[in-house]
Order: C-alpha cells, then structure tokens, then sequence
C-alpha cells in the first residue's frame, strides 16, 4: 500500500480539525497563476471565485502562503503585496486553475510537512530504518567499503552457500568500523572486516540500520522514503500533531488586545494543553510499541570482532 506524503498531510490536517472549533474557509482560482513575483508595478491578482471571506492577511495556495494587500468583492480579485509571494518561507511556485485556495488556514500545509519530516527525524532516537546492501565475497579482501549509507549499525550478516539449498549462513566474525579513514576509503565511508571463512565469489548480504529519512517530494512513497515500516505511520500523524496543536495558544495571546481572552471565555488561554497532552500520551504509547516490536523483530545477536 503506498502512503505519500500528501495523504499524511490530509490526514494529519483531518485529525487536528477534531480539536478546534473553527474550519477553514476556503475557495478556489478562476485562472491560473503564472508568475513567481508581485512587484509594485506588476502585482500577482489572484482571480478568485468567492470573496466574501477574503480580507487582509494570508491567503494559502496549494502550499504557498500568500500575503494580501487589498481586494475587490465585485469582481472577486485579491491582490498580492510586492512582499507577499512566498510568504513566510513558503516556496513560490505556478497554480494551477481551480486550485484550492483556503483564507486565512490555522495550520498551513508547509507547516505540516515540516511537523511531519521533524517527526521523523525524532523518532530515529528510538526506532530506525532497516535496509541491507550486499557485495561479493572475495579471499583476498577482509575489509570492504560502504559508500553514503550512513550506517547507525549492523544487525546480521549472511552469505549464501552453494547448493539448492540455497541457504544463508550467518557471518559471526566481522568488525563495523562506522568513521572509516577518510584518507584510505575517502569521505562519507565505512568498512566492514571479515574474519570468517566464507567461500569466494559468494554473495554477503549486510541487514543495517540507519536514520530514517524525511520526504523531500510530496508523491515518495513513506516506506521506501523513510526506510520505516507502514505501520509506523500513525506515531509520525499523531507526532506531527501534538507539534502542532502546542502553538494554539501562543497565535491566541493578547498582545494586541488586553480583552482577547475576557471575550474568547468559550476557549480561555491554554485549553489546547489538554489536547496536547492526550495526544502526545498516543504518541509515545505508540512509539514505544512499534520501538518494542524492532526489537523483537531485530533481536541483538551475538558476534566476535575478532
């Protein structure tokens, strides 16, 4: 089953509305956008289909936040500021017609991606990716090179016997050397030295494990991007979202008006710690789990360096 990382947003998006009393409103384009930049002389006009609910501030495009200037409800247009393309770190980018255009969104989409990739790049204190490589064999060579596999550690080692069999023996005398001498082997390398009797010309196959690594394009796969199993899928959702959920309060601070909070007695400042709270509980219950089952699935097994 294939998981991308737009769904994960989708659905990282669906589970934070369940604990907010507000949806985003929302319309589309008329027309495409074509251009990257909103110059004074220039400005990008967003061509909008419904402007009941646009005012001043953020507009959100696909991914792009979008700053507004000023706009017309009679002929539906908003124009964007000369600073407003790419707004808040956003990445400029072309839209397409009929693209969603949501007015004002209280988590934005670029902010959930990066919620999610920071998710993944924590969980890999406590779980991590499982990949193997393989190389041959050859009596004259103990030591052999890994080149950009950043290998946290070796899990097992095997070589296939000859025969129809066709059975993997485990390898039980090999030493890891993880900060290889960039001198002999050159940068970003490791080694493995070998010092069982293996047959030549037969196939080792090194099971490792590594970081997992975040999305950097929203149709990768999460498996085979990551390197983590399907199954850890929620705890990124539910990690991604109690990160979220943390800086409700601080946008509702009263900065502007001492009587936000007197007047939102509906919502009083820090009612969003409960939430966060019962999320992130799921979140490490679900951690520890999937943490529990690697290490039943990977269980430590004995070698000798020497």
């Amino acid at each position: 089953m294939t998981i991308t990382l737009t769904q994960m947003i989708d659905e990282v998006l669906i589970n934070l509305a369940g604990y907010t009393y507000q949806q985003d409103r929302s319309t589309y384009l008329r027309t495409a956008v074509t251009g990257l930049t909103s110059p004074s002389t220039s400005p990008t006009i967003l061509s909008l289909g419904d402007t009941s609910n646009v005012g001043k501030g953020i507009l959100e495009v696909d991914e792009e936040l979008m700053w507004i200037d000023s706009f017309d409800r009679v002929g539906n247009t908003a124009t964007v500021s000369p600073y407003g393309r790419g707004y808040l770190g956003t990445e400029a980018a072309t839209h397409a017609a009929d693209a969603k255009v949501t007015i004002a969104p209280i988590f934005p989409r670029y902010v959930v991606k990066k919620a999610i990739n920071d998710t993944i790049e924590a969980v890999g204190a406590s779980i991590y990716a499982v990949k193997q490589t393989s190389f041959v064999y050859n009596a004259a060579v103990t030591t052999y090179e890994f080149q950009d596999l950043n290998i946290e550690n070796i899990l097992t080692m095997s070589w296939q016997d000859i025969g129809p069999t066709k059975e993997w023996i485990r390898v039980r005398r090999w030493t890891f050397d993880p900060f290889a001498d960039t001198a002999a082997w050159g940068s970003n390398s490791q080694t493995v030295t070998i010092n069982d009797v293996i047959i030549p010309g037969r196939t080792v196959k090194a099971m490792y494990a590594t970081h997992p690594v975040p999305f950097t394009s929203n149709s990768q796969d999460f498996s085979t991007q990551t390197g983590l199993s399907n199954t850890v899928k929620d705890v990124i959702i539910l990690g991604a979202a109690y990160r979220l959920l943390s800086y409700l309060d601080p946008a509702r601070a009263a900065q502007y008006s001492p009587q936000a909070d007197e007047i939102d007695s509906k919502r009083p400042f820090g009612a969003s710690n409960t939430a966060v709270r019962q999320i992130f509980g799921l979140y490490q219950q679900r951690l520890n789990e999937e943490k529990q089952k690697q290490l039943t699935q990977y269980p430590a097994r004995v070698h000798y360096s020497r």
